[in-house]
């Protein structure tokens, strides 16, 4: 039955991948589909609506605290079991948000969902690398990506849809049947690779956690586009640097660290985790922050429409990853690396001059042209990234490539608010405006080109084996 299973949807590793995307769509939906119901849940917990981003909050430090644990916790209990366990407390944490009676309960259920989530991660990655030969991780990987294009595309609007067919309860409620599922499947087709465990680096593990909590919560203030909080937030990012140069010390000093850092000496995980990958996540992240608030705050547009400009982003973004593999292929990732971080830096930048009640042929070509360009890098980036990681380092790889994962896209949200912030502090204005908009989607545009020198020092060839594209060639 297995066999025949593995059979249909392309051999084992690509069942193993799916398996684990399943369990990502759910993570990520999760993160998206309660946007829309904040309101009514405020309502419903007494609280006012501005503190129900602490659920999101909630989520993010959790998440941020606990991922540097789960390789050492993937080599103590194996893989399978850890990566079963975590999809378990996800979804029970699911339904502890969905039953809470106030809003103490509710912050406590998304703090253990964060939990879950920073072990569902770089396991799940895991657990497709080391079930994946490399001739199949090109394949085996794309489909990993699946979930970050489709959620951000249904969550929003469904959450709305059953927030009012229902009730904000059912949003978490949906967690609970994927989750049994996921688990089954885990359970049934996953293998429990262990390792010998070495003793826990409680040091590392408590410096990396309050490093990432401040730099979370520091990325989060920015967020809030106050000059009292940009302050608090800029504070907290310089301190989190700090505390995250003595947990890089302490990691390379003591014998058996948390997080071991062998993987960054291979250039082409360096760049694509480092360099050029934290900078192009961050653009990636910050355009469908900076565009939605610019189609309500600066034109006026009610949440339904900003959502309609926004669905032409996102639509393109998963229209692309039908073509992404095939380009690869045909051209390499390092040329697909280059060209598209300077594609998506154009199309970023020409966002800035969009008009919704004028032109609406080119808008909506601008819009799809960079939700196409941002899907033809994240998965671009997603392969170099283990191009050259060798088996032995594939753990201590997933844990770095989730952590700097994390980093950039929190950035992209804090970068996104503070260029708003800057820009209209340059023009003395009492609010966000039309003009601060365009500069700041101006400037992430550049950002987005500046990525390209990171890749430009990638080897021709980096990546060929798992591409094809020697083979085309």
């Amino acid at each position: 039955m297995s066999e025949r299973l593995a059979s249909m949807v392309g051999g084992r590793s690509m069942l193993v991948s799916l398996i684990v995307a399943i369990a990502f769509f759910m993570e990520t939906l999760d993160a998206t589909i309660i946007v829309t119901a904040l309101p009514q849940m405020a309502r419903d917990f007494g609280v006012d609506a501005a503190r129900m981003s602490m659920g999101i909050t909630a989520y993010l430090m959790a998440a941020a605290a606990c991922v540097t644990a789960s390789g050492w916790l993937a080599d103590r209990v194996g893989t399978r079991t850890l990566f079963c366990g975590a999809i378990g407390l996800f979804t029970l944490s699911s339904l502890v948000c969905g039953l809470a009676p106030d809003f103490t309960t509710f912050i406590v259920g998304r703090a253990m969902q964060g939990a879950a989530a920073a072990m569902m991660s770089p396991v799940g990655r895991l657990v497709v690398l080391r079930t994946s030969e490399k001739k199949d991780l090109m394949k085996a990987l794309s489909a990993l990506i699946w979930p970050g294009l489709v959620a951000p595309v249904l969550g929003p609007p469904l959450g709305g849809w059953i927030t009012d067919a229902a009730s904000w309860h059912w949003i978490f409620y949906v967690n609970i049947p994927v989750g049994l599922i996921g688990m089954a499947l885990v359970l049934a087709f996953v293998p429990n690779e262990k390792k010998e465990p070495t003793r826990f680096d409680g040091t590392g593990f408590i410096l990396t956690a309050v490093a990432l909590l401040a730099l979370t919560y520091g990325f989060d203030l920015l967020g809030l586009r106050e000059t009292s909080a940009l302050a608090i937030g800029l504070g907290l990012m310089l301190f989190a640097l700090a505390v995250g140069m003595a947990a890089l010390r302490h990691m390379r000093r003591t014998q058996a660290p948390l997080v071991r850092l062998e993987a960054l000496k291979v250039h082409s995980f360096f760049i694509s985790s480092v360099t050029g990958g934290v900078l192009s996540r961050a653009t990636i992240s910050a355009t469908p922050f900076l565009l939605p608030l610019m189609f309500q705050l600066a034109f006026g547009l009610s949440p339904l429409e900003a959502g309609g400009m926004l669905m032409i982003y996102m639509l393109a973004n998963l229209g692309m990853k039908m073509l992404t593999n095939p380009v690869i292929t045909r051209f390499g990732i390092r040329a697909t690396l280059i060209w598209s971080s300077i594609g998506a830096g154009i199309t970023i930048a020409l966002c800035a001059f969009i008009v919704p009640e004028q032109h609406l042929l080119l808008n909506g070509l601008i819009l799809a042209l960079a939700g196409a360009g941002r899907s033809l890098q994240l998965t671009a980036i997603t392969m170099v990234n283990f191009a050259d990681i060798a088996p032995q380092q594939r753990q201590p790889a997933s844990v770095l490539s989730s952590l700097t994962q994390q980093i950039g896209m929190g950035a992209g949200v804090a970068v996104g608010a503070l260029l708003l912030t800057l820009s209209q502090m340059a023009r003395g204005a009492d609010a966000i405006g039309l003009a601060d908009f365009r500069v700041a989607l101006v400037l992430a545009g550049a950002m987005s080109a500046l990525a390209a020198l990171s890749y430009r020092s990638l080897a021709r060839d980096v990546g060929d084996e798992i591409s094809g594209h020697r083979a085309r060639a």
